[in-house]
C-alpha cells in the first residue's frame, strides 16, 4: 500500500464484492432469499395489523437486472425489505440524533444530543428505535450510514435528512449498512440525487432503489468476513499512518541537515548521499515536496546547485552603488550583504477605482495578489512586487504591473543582479515571517538586515535555469500522473549532484 488511498479503495473493494455475493462461498443449505422475502412480508402484515407501522406502497418490479446474483439471492426494492417507524412530534426530552451524530467511520451513532421537547428543532420526527439503520438522504455522498447500536435514554429522534430502515430481524442491520455503503448503492443514489447546494435524494426514488438481498444465514456470514477484513485494513491503516509518521520525520531531518549552515565538505556530502539514496521515500506527500521545494531554493543560494566556474568574473556592484557592509561569502567569487545595501524597496502607487478597468488590462497587484486591472502600467519595468499589508511578505514576479500603494512595496533588479535570480533569493529569506500586528504587516527596516547572496551574473542565470528545471520536476511529482516515476528519476539525476563535487578553486 503505497498511500492512504490505497486502503480506502481496498475497503470499497470488499464491500463490492460481499454485495455481488463473491466474498464467501455460498451454502445450497441455507433458505434462499425468495423465501426470506415472504417471512419478510409476512412481518409487514403483521406490524401494519397491530398499528405499528403503515400499510407499505406498492413497489414496482426490477425490471432491469444491474449485475447478475448467486441463484439463492434475489433481487429486489430497498423498502420491499426495509420500514420506516414513522413520525411524532416530540412531547417530552428526548435524544436528538441529527448529521452530526454520525460516526460513519464506525457506522455507529455517537455525541448525540439531549433537549426537551421546547427544544426539538422541528426536523425532530423521525421516531427510531434500537437495531435501526439510519441513512442520511443529504448529501448522500457523505456515507454518513450509522446503525443504532444501543438503546438511548431519553427516547431518541432522528432528523428527517435520515431514511430510517428497521429490517424486522430479517435483514441484518449490519448488511444494510454494508449495502448502503458498497460502490454499487453510492453510484446508484447518485444518479437519483437533485438539488444544487445540498443535493438529496427523495423518498420515493429512495424506496425503489434495488437491493441485492442473499440468505439470512449468508448474511450473517458476510457480515462477519466483511468486519474481519475491514479489522484488517484497520491494522494497515495505522501501520501506514505510523509509516508515514516516520517518514516525514525523516524527510523534516534530512532535508533540515541539507538547509543547515555548512557544515564540513564531508558531512555535507553524506548527507546529499543519503538524501540521494531515499529519494523516492522523502517525496512521496505533497508536504514532502513543499519543503524539497525549498531546499532547492536554499541550495541555489549557497553555491550548491550548479557547479562553480572559475572563469566567470567575479560578483560586483558598479561604482555608482556604494556599499560598505559587503563582504566575500563562503562560495569563492561570490558576495554578501544586507538586502538593504543591495536593493531598494519602493511603495506602491495608490491606484484609484475608477482608474480600474475590465480582466485583461494591467494588472494590479495588492496584498492577496491581482486585486483589480489599471487602464495604463505605472512602470514598464520588470519587478519584483512584495506584499506590505495583508499578505506581509509575499512574493509575486510580473512585467510591467501597477501597484496599490498601502499594501505592496516594488522592488527592481540592478544590474548586478538577474531578476530571476533575485527573486530566488528573496524567496529564501522568509520575509512572511517578519509580519507584525493583528493585520499583519511589513516593514522595510526589518527586511533590510537579512543577508543576500550575489553570486556572478553568469552563474545567477545557471541557478535560475536548474532551478526552473527542478521546480517542474517538483511540478510533475505534486501531480501525480503517470509520469512520476520518470519525474523521480530525472530529479534524482538533477537534485544535488553537484554539490558531490569538491568545490574547485
Amino acid at each position: 500500500m503505497q498511500s492512504p488511498a490505497s486502503v480506502q479503495r481496498l475497503r470499497r473493494f470488499i464491500l463490492d464484492l460481499a454485495v455481488r455475493g463473491k466474498l464467501i462461498p455460498q451454502d445450497p443449505n441455507d433458505e434462499p432469499a425468495s423465501e426470506l422475502l415472504q417471512r419478510i412480508a409476512k412481518e409487514k402484515a403483521r406490524l401494519v395489523k397491530a398499528g405499528e407501522i403503515k400499510r407499505p406502497k406498492k413497489l414496482p418490479p426490477i425490471d432491469e437486472i444491474p449485475y447478475s446474483l448467486p441463484p439463492s439471492w434475489h433481487w429486489t426494492r430497498i423498502r420491499e425489505i426495509t420500514s420506516d417507524r414513522g413520525q411524532r412530534v416530540p412531547e417530552a426530552a428526548l435524544t436528538y440524533i441529527d448529521v452530526t451524530s454520525i460516526d460513519k467511520k464506525n457506522g455507529i451513532v455517537a455525541g448525540t444530543k439531549v433537549l426537551q421537547a421546547n427544544e426539538a428543532p422541528s426536523r425532530a420526527r423521525k421516531v427510531v428505535q434500537k437495531g435501526d439503520v439510519l441513512y442520511s438522504c443529504v448529501r448522500p455522498y457523505l456515507l454518513n450510514v450509522a446503525i443504532v447500536d444501543h438503546d438511548f435514554d431519553p427516547k431518541p429522534i432522528a432528523s428527517t435528512a435520515f431514511a430510517i430502515l428497521n429490517g424486522h430481524g430479517l435483514v441484518l442491520p449490519r448488511y444494510l449498512w454494508i449495502v448502503l455503503r458498497s460502490p454499487f448503492m453510492v453510484a446508484r443514489v447518485e444518479e437519483d440525487m437533485r438539488g444544487q447546494a445540498y443535493p438529496a435524494i427523495n423518498d420515493t426514488d429512495f424506496s425503489i432503489l434495488p437491493f441485492p438481498l442473499p440468505p439470512l444465514a449468508e448474511q450473517h456470514r458476510i457480515v462477519a468476513k466483511v468486519d474481519e477484513l475491514m479489522r484488517l485494513c484497520d491494522g494497515l491503516e495505522a501501520a501506514q499512518t505510523e509509516r508515514e509518521t516516520t517518514r516525514t520525520r525523516l524527510t523534516a531531518a534530512s532535508l533540515a541537515r541539507l538547509n543547515a549552515p555548512d557544515p564540513d565538505a564531508a558531512k555535507f556530502r553524506e548527507h546529499v548521499k543519503f538524501a540521494l539514496n531515499n529519494f523516492t521515500p522523502l517525496t512521496t506527500r505533497p508536504e514532502q515536496i513543499k519543503a524539497l521545494r525549498q531546499t532547492i531554493l536554499n541550495l541555489a543560494v549557497r553555491g550548491k546547485l550548479v557547479p562553480q566556474n572559475p572563469n566567470d568574473e567575479p560578483a560586483s556592484i558598479s561604482s555608482q552603488h556604494k556599499c560598505h557592509q559587503m563582504r566575500p561569502a563562503d562560495v569563492p567569487g561570490w558576495l554578501v550583504a544586507p538586502v538593504g545595501s543591495l536593493l531598494e524597496f519602493q511603495y506602491g502607487k495608490g491606484i484609484k477605482a475608477s482608474e480600474h478597468l475590465a480582466k485583461g488590462t494591467v494588472p494590479v497587484f495588492g496584498s492577496n495578489g491581482i486585486v483589480g486591472y489599471c487602464k495604463t502600467p505605472l512602470t514598464e519595468t520588470p519587478s519584483i512586487i512584495i506584499g506590505r499589508k495583508g499578505s506581509a511578505g509575499a512574493l509575486n514576479l510580473c512585467e510591467g504591473p501597477s501597484w496599490t500603494k498601502d499594501v505592496a512595496y516594488f522592488v527592481e533588479a540592478p544590474d548586478y543582479f538577474d531578476l530571476r535570480y533575485l527573486l530566488i533569493g528573496l524567496q529564501t529569506l522568509n520575509l512572511e515571517s517578519l509580519g507584525k500586528g493583528v493585520k499583519p504587516g511589513l516593514s522595510r527596516s526589518d527586511a533590510y538586515t537579512l543577508p543576500l547572496a550575489m553570486p556572478p551574473l553568469a552563474k545567477q542565470r545557471r541557478i535560475v535555469a536548474k532551478v526552473d528545471e527542478l521546480m517542474a520536476l517538483c511540478n510533475r511529482l505534486e501531480g501525480g500522473t503517470e509520469v512520476e516515476d520518470e519525474a523521480r528519476g530525472q530529479m534524482f539525476g538533477a537534485l544535488l549532484h553537484n554539490a558531490l563535487e569538491r568545490p574547485r578553486h
